[in-house]
């Protein structure tokens, strides 16, 4: 090769400098929570697909371990560090936060993130982070970030469930949503979520309003598919909240498979609720939960599925109804967060408050996995 002028050989330097940073940029977040079961998972899978996260958390043991494993950079710390976590996030396009119970940590990571200009994603499906994520929606759009909680199976197939429906419903004024699972369990990180709302009310969402109402308070068989038709009853899904911002219906259910065992335990719970309140019982509890599998095993990922339904209507007694079959669940939240953080990754990353179905379409969670069957019914 011929020499080049001093220009045109800087002009080279300079954009192999910002191909680099791209590529750097492109394939890099933030994962918070690495070390939890279903962060770690996030962690392998990220690295399959090509992308390199930056791994995070406060457990200074199992975060080091997991990174030297995986030969990726790491960051100790924890969300009320908040020097620490802003550094964290000003190096980085998005996070990626898996560490809950969401109800205490969402809150931090969010406004640290309208600070330093991050898009945020995590796999929550509570309620309440839904909502505090919308009313942050304003000061998200304005900072040029997206706020998306729920990026798991809390709640893409849902979401996108209730999307489909609405596609095909314009007019639909209700909407019932519901979810089982069959070969799997839930994770430590789970059920301690579940802990901390022992005692409290379930929630619908009607006439557009997140209404408080008993956790059980209604049951219905649901045709999850030909041969499971299973007795199903209300919990207060993550949907009571994204839904209504995905498709605009205003009355909303959400329900989850039981047994006839398991529903009665459940209203046995609601005559103790002044009991599961108590902080010692639940510090009991958790401290249990503590003692158990980390989640399920790889076998049961593998082998596990889950099943949504749901149906809507409109006021002149029109009906659409439909149901898929999809991946375990912790096996459908690693894949379905690591999309959608390459999406973000790639710039499909609207400003302000979404819902993954909103931003990402209804057929969204047939790109997460080539098994996901849907059919109406």
């Amino acid at each position: 090769m011929g020499e080049c002028s001093g220009n045109i050989c800087a002009g080279i330097f300079l954009q192999f400098l910002l191909q680099k940073n791209f590529k750097q940029m492109n394939n890099t977040f933030l994962l918070y929570g690495a070390n939890g079961y279903t962060g770690e998972l996030i962690a392998r899978h990220a690295i399959e697909m090509g992308l390199k996260p930056i791994l995070a958390g406060r457990n200074q043991e199992a975060i080091t371990r997991l990174a030297d494993e995986l030969q990726l950079s790491h960051l100790i710390f924890s969300l009320d560090e908040t020097e620490k976590l802003e550094q964290a996030l000003s190096e980085v396009p998005v996070v990626l936060h898996a560490a809950g119970p969401f109800i205490h940590t969402a809150r931090p990571m969010m406004e640290a993130c309208l600070r330093t200009q991050t898009h945020y994603l995590d796999i929550t499906g509570e309620i309440p982070v839904f909502e505090m994520g919308a009313s942050l929606g304003k000061k998200a759009y304005d900072a040029g970030i997206l706020l998306m909680p729920g990026v798991g199976f809390d709640v893409v197939p849902t979401d996108c469930t209730a999307l489909y429906l609405k596609n095909h419903l314009p007019d639909a004024t209700h909407l019932q949503l519901a979810f089982a699972s069959k070969g799997s369990r839930y994770s430590r990180g789970t059920a301690m979520t579940m802990a901390e709302n022992l005692g409290r009310s379930g929630a619908v969402r009607q006439n557009g309003t997140i209404t408080p109402v008993p956790t059980g308070h209604k049951t219905m068989k649901v045709p999850y598919t030909h041969k499971y038709n299973w007795l199903s009853m209300t919990i207060p899904w993550g949907d009571v909240s994204t839904a209504y911002y995905t498709t605009g219906i205003p009355n909303i259910e959400t329900y989850t498979a039981v047994t006839p065992k398991a529903y009665r335990m459940v209203k046995l719970q609601g005559k103790l609720s002044w009991l599961l309140k108590r902080k010692w019982v639940r510090n009991f509890i958790k401290k249990q939960i503590k003692k158990g599998e980390a989640g399920p095993s790889a076998e049961q990922r593998i082998n596990g599925r889950s099943f949504v339904w749901g149906k809507a209507w409109d006021a002149a007694g029109n009906t659409c109804e439909v149901r898929s079959v999809v991946p375990e669940g912790y096996d459908l939240t690693m894949k379905s967060s690591v999309l959608i953080a390459q999406e973000v990754l790639s710039g499909n990353a609207p400003a302000g408050f979404h819902t993954p179905a909103k931003v990402f379409g209804a057929d969204f969670i047939l790109q997460v996995d080539e098994s996901v069957v849907r059919e109406e019914i």
